[in-house]
């Protein structure tokens, strides 16, 4: 088999390990949440508790409701919802990612782009006022919460120019305009400082003053030379970060009344519905653990050394 394929089926292996670590963390963890996922108990009678534990096996040791859980998931079957009306697990997911999914893509695709280019433009212009800006953006994209930013904009652009809508998930693309951008400002900020850091330590390398004499031109040395060698790094944080967003901010979600995977995640802790809790940490953590997969192969695409490197092993 060859090299970079073994190393790709490690990593894999890999995954499934840290999966299982997470599924198994949460649901002992789980186990010591206060109160009960059953509401107005105090209505209900022991004979009704008794029989509402046996319905979904809360009356079985906590090693036997971890097999079984753990057997069921296999399957894909992450059980069903005790608070909202019984509904399968995956279907609540599916509901609400949506939105999330949506949200997070626009968001990452936005604020990698914009944020590449103003790293790009500040390392080009160093020492100029451009270059001033875009610091001043990186740290206070970094600094400031995005739930202000999402204010902000709402103030702004709903309120006082009254250009698009406020809040809620009914009105087509113009919904989810204020908060993509509200979610966009923390990758944009990242992505700005990464590439404005690597590109001016790469436009100052050997290779780069190389072709600088042969004749290229500035564009090509940038976008051809330069980009791809300060892309690596970047790289490094896209994957958690992409992951983050696409699963939903809480804060953002709550602001905007969108109806995504954040919201039903903190009602289900609200009312300890330990299968909803556990679908969407099993749903997050795959989608994490992908994402940094997905980096991992990025590597070498962008840098065929990493790829020869792994190849070797």
């Amino acid at each position: 088999m060859n090299g970079y394929w073994k190393y790709l089926l490690r990593r894999i292996l890999y995954m499934a390990l840290t999966l299982f670590v997470i599924i198994t963390a949460t649901f002992l963890l789980l186990q010591f949440l206060p109160g009960t996922p059953f509401a107005n108990q105090d209505l209900l009678t022991a004979k009704q508790l008794e029989l509402l534990n046996e319905k979904y096996g809360l009356n079985q040791s906590i090693f036997q409701q971890y097999i079984t859980y753990l057997s069921n998931v296999v399957r894909g079957d992450f059980g069903v919802s005790f608070q909202f009306n019984n509904l399968p697990v995956t279907q609540i997911i599916a509901d609400r990612a949506g939105p999330s999914m949506q949200l997070g893509l626009q968001a990452m695709v936005l604020g990698t782009s914009v944020g590449i280019l103003l790293g790009v433009i500040a390392a080009v212009k160093q020492n100029t006022w451009i270059d001033t800006f875009t610091s001043i953006f990186a740290i206070g994209g970094r600094s400031v919460p995005n739930f202000v930013f999402a204010v902000i904009l709402q103030f702004v652009f709903a309120v006082w120019l009254n250009l698009l809508p406020i809040a809620f998930w009914r009105n087509g693309f113009a919904s989810t305009i204020l908060p993509t951008l509200a979610l966009s400002i923390s990758p944009m900020a990242e992505a700005a400082r990464f590439i404005r850091t690597e590109m001016i330590e790469v436009l100052n390398s050997d290779y780069i003053e190389l072709a600088r004499a042969k004749g290229f031109s500035k564009f090509y040395i940038i976008f051809k030379h330069a980009l791809r060698n300060a892309l690596i790094p970047l790289l490094t944080i896209l994957g958690p970060v992409t992951a983050g967003l696409m699963t939903g901010s809480l804060v953002i979600e709550q602001i905007f009344s969108i109806p995504g995977i954040g919201e039903q995640f903190t009602k289900s802790i609200l009312v300890n519905d330990y299968p909803t809790i556990m679908g969407i940490t099993i749903m997050y953590s795959t989608l994490l653990v992908v994402m940094i997969l997905i980096v991992d192969i990025l590597y070498g695409v962008v840098d065929p050394r990493m790829r020869m490197g792994q190849g070797g092993k």
